[in-house]
């Protein structure tokens, strides 16, 4: 069950329509889906789970290295997805984004966004059962025995 933060999905579709580069922060995941729409006549855009970085410099620093063709953008676009991955696609944002995508006419950048979403489901999976065995979390209450 989805939890009852409210987002503002007309704004959040406008940024992806409009920003160079998105980065999105999951509720469960320590990886951020980066988007960085920018491309040229050699590379198109760049769809790709990132590690948490530290600070805002050190995420650029990180995208610089993976875009070294391109300049720093002058931002960041971070967005909260306090949701379930699979609610970016019954939203219509996942459409979204990869409309923007496709829109570059990048075959290869559309084929990332789809290997991203499957990965996102199932590291997405993976964290949802741990939290449910027990598995790298500490539960809140301890487990008694009955005599």
């Amino acid at each position: 069950m989805d939890n009852d933060y409210v987002l503002n999905l007309d704004e959040i579709l406008r940024t992806i329509e409009s920003a160079d580069v998105v980065r999105i922060r999951f509720l469960l995941l320590e990886k951020r889906l980066l988007v960085d729409n920018r491309c040229n006549e050699f590379d198109g855009p760049l769809v790709k789970l990132v590690s948490r970085a530290g600070s805002s410099e050190e995420s650029f620093r990180n995208l610089k290295r993976l875009r070294p063709r391109f300049p720093l953008p002058d931002k960041m676009t971070a967005i909260w997805w306090p949701k379930y991955v699979n609610t970016l696609y019954t939203s219509g944002v996942w459409a979204a984004l990869v409309k923007r995508v496709a829109d570059t006419g990048f075959t290869d950048s559309v084929r990332q966004c789809d290997e991203v979403f499957r990965e996102l489901q199932a590291m997405e999976r993976t964290e949802i059962r741990n939290a449910i065995s027990g598995e790298g979390f500490q539960t809140i209450w301890a487990r008694t025995t009955t005599p």
